[in-house]
């Protein structure tokens, strides 16, 4: 179905397009408040990115994965917002109720008290790591891509992401273990 909606989209189809956005804007908004860590920024690139993906869908190529040539030019171009801003990384953590949920279902009220404080301290473990084990997690773990996928999107080799991968867990293990010695008891 994929190829089909870009393929409307590079035709003029409104329609198309509009499914495109609503289908990828969450993961598109999570890279860009990934990088950026600031909702208001993250909403604004997420437009501006919307924006260019549809100036440049001619670019991407017949039997090229849409999503991974999405992720790449949401990555590239949060990385030239902050450039602009001459902002690096920030080292401030991470609230909680700045990062965007996507619940399953409803929680019982004693799950959902341990689900917030394990979400809490996932997501200050998140504020330690490195940027590039954080962007590992984000793509891994939370936008749920292969790790073909994060190759192609990143342009390393296969191997360099499996080992990049598994070194981001480990890592984001031993944030978690220091911040709370009793998660996952």
């Amino acid at each position: 179905m994929e190829p089909a909606l870009i393929d409307r989209c590079r035709r003029g189809d409104d329609l198309a397009w509009e499914a495109v956005v609503r289908r990828y804007q969450g993961r598109v908004f999570a890279v860009a408040f990934h990088y950026l860590r600031d909702r208001e920024e993250a909403r604004d690139a997420a437009q501006d990115i919307f924006v260019k993906v549809y100036e440049q869908l001619g670019s991407l190529r017949a039997g090229d994965a849409f999503l991974p040539w999405l992720l790449r030019l949401a990555r590239n171009c949060c990385i030239d917002r902050l450039r602009r801003l001459k902002v690096r990384t920030p080292a401030r953590a991470v609230a909680v109720d700045e990062v965007p949920e996507i619940p399953a279902r409803e929680p019982s009220p004693e799950e959902a008290s341990l689900l917030g404080a394990r979400h809490g301290l996932l997501y200050r473990a998140l504020a330690r790591l490195s940027s590039k084990n954080r962007e590992m997690i984000l793509l891994k773990d939370i936008q749920e891509l292969k790790l073909e996928e994060i190759s192609q999107l990143l342009a390393l080799p296969l191997g360099t992401v499996k080992s990049r991968s598994n070194r981001a867990r480990i890592e984001l293990a031993k944030a978690v273990r220091s911040l709370d010695a009793s998660f996952g008891a």
